[in-house]
């Protein structure tokens, strides 16, 4: 009976041992507040006891505490397949050829039920039986480069991807694809922005908030649009994500300069103090901008050695000189800062600063206010920290400063070439001034008053 309820525990495997339950049997629970009725879904080993669930008829997942469960009534049983089909990946000599590296993450992937994981599935022939489009955008080589939550990711994982970028380049492919979990895709794009030179074709970051298997996944167009970018003529790293909760279309944004604003919205990726390159409706691509790199035939280098002892603190009130000691302690090369406002950390914290500053420590402010730029000049905290030695970030986000730091020291160890590359605009990074239009855009509005 156990195998038969693979994930419950505790009072949840007991209530459901009385009315003889099983997983995939359609059941009826009646609690002292209301009714449901649902598929009763495995459970993941690390899932919250006394808890049972249920998939209900809207496709979500909803779980009941066996505390509130009054009486359970079995009503059928229907269990299910998530497997998608083998059907080949056809081949057109006249489309481009694109490879997909995946890493991961909710794109074109179905949950596993049993274990409560989300799976990725990358063979072409999955990509085909799932998202069929793509066979008339192009030729799709699939490659599963590691399997992680994004929240795993970590530089050596960045140089990898590097690596596969640079050899798809010299295999012929015509477009790189990176299906990527949301929720650290930014920190991945900065780092192959700055690690890849002179790119020749397009590298775009693609994920979905939501798995395929569910009734509003934006996985399938993601992937899409995805694939009409990266057969373009934009030759640099860029995410492209949707732009508006309805499915209208996605918008294309440059790696170093966008970043996941929502926890949970499908449109949540917005370019910030800027407009984005672009965007891809009913399969055809419209550009904001000119400014981009261009589809070449420059040999594409990378350069991948990057400092991983470099800390990102968020400045806060009440933080004290110790928790900026313990990096210097640990032998840290770089700190960046989230400043308040326009960059600035408490008066307090002075003293560590100084020491971390006098022992060869980078120290680069960025503003957590995420828009706007950082202004270290206007107040005396500003002033004060600069005389220290804290380099100001400019319209660096926070993120995007720690890889661009961790980058650099990676480069060089000369004080003097650090400071010149961090100031130094070299994969788009910086922008002249903030577009007074890109703190809240809404696409449609934009173009419908010509703004765009």
């Amino acid at each position: 009976m156990e195998d038969k309820l693979k994930g419950y525990k505790g009072k949840s495997i007991d209530i459901l041992k009385k009315y003889t339950i099983e997983i995939w049997d359609i059941i009826q629970i009646t609690t002292n507040k209301t009714q449901l009725e649902g598929i009763v879904m495995p459970r993941s080993e690390y899932s919250a006891p006394d808890f049972i669930e249920i998939k209900l008829e809207n496709n979500y997942n909803v779980g009941i505490n066996v505390s509130e469960i009054q009486n359970i009534k079995k009503i059928g049983k229907r269990e299910a397949n998530y497997k998608f089909p083998e059907k080949e990946f056809p081949y057109n000599k006249d489309l481009p050829k694109l490879q997909l590296l995946g890493t991961g993450g909710t794109v074109a992937s179905r949950l596993d039920y049993t274990t409560g994981a989300v799976i990725p599935s990358f063979t072409p022939s999955e990509l085909f039986s799932s998202v069929p489009e793509l066979a008339e955008i192009c030729n799709l080589d699939c490659e599963i480069v590691f399997e992680i939550l994004s929240e795993n990711m970590k530089f050596e994982y960045w140089q990898k991807l590097a690596e596969k970028v640079k050899q798809a380049v010299d295999s012929g492919f015509d477009g790189v694809i990176i299906g990527h979990g949301t929720d650290t895709m930014t920190f991945t794009s900065a780092a192959l922005s700055f690690m890849l030179k002179d790119l020749a074709i397009p590298v775009v970051l693609t994920g979905s908030q939501r798995s395929s298997d569910r009734p509003s996944s934006d996985a399938a167009l993601n992937l899409i649009n995805a694939a009409i970018v990266a057969t373009s003529d934009i030759a640099e790293v860029v995410v492209t994500m949707l732009g508006s909760p309805s499915h209208d279309y996605g918008l294309i944004h440059r790696g170093t300069i966008v970043r996941k604003m929502h926890s949970s919205v499908r449109d949540t990726f917005r370019t910030i103090d800027d407009i984005p390159l672009g965007m891809v409706r009913d399969r055809k691509i419209k550009t904001f901008k000119n400014n981009y790199r261009k589809r070449s035939q420059s040999e594409t280098t990378i350069n991948t050695n990057f400092e991983k002892k470099v800390a990102l603190i968020y400045s806060y009130p009440g933080m004290e000189n110790e928790q900026i000691e313990f990096y210097i302690d640990k032998g840290y090369k770089g700190i960046v800062f989230a400043g308040t406002g326009l960059g600035h950390v408490s008066t307090y914290v002075y003293k560590a600063i100084e020491r971390a500053i006098q022992e060869g420590i980078t120290i680069l402010m960025t503003t957590q206010t995420l828009h706007g730029f950082v202004g270290m000049n206007v107040y005396s905290t500003g002033r004060e920290l600069q005389h220290l030695g804290v380099i100001p970030g400019r319209n660096l986000l926070p993120e995007v400063g720690y890889v661009k730091l961790g980058w650099v020291l990676g480069q060089t160890n000369d004080l003097r070439e650090i400071k010149e590359l961090l100031l130094t605009n070299i994969a788009g990074e910086f922008i002249d001034r903030e577009v007074p239009i890109a703190f809240n855009y809404n696409i449609d509005e934009l173009l419908k008053n010509k703004k765009l």
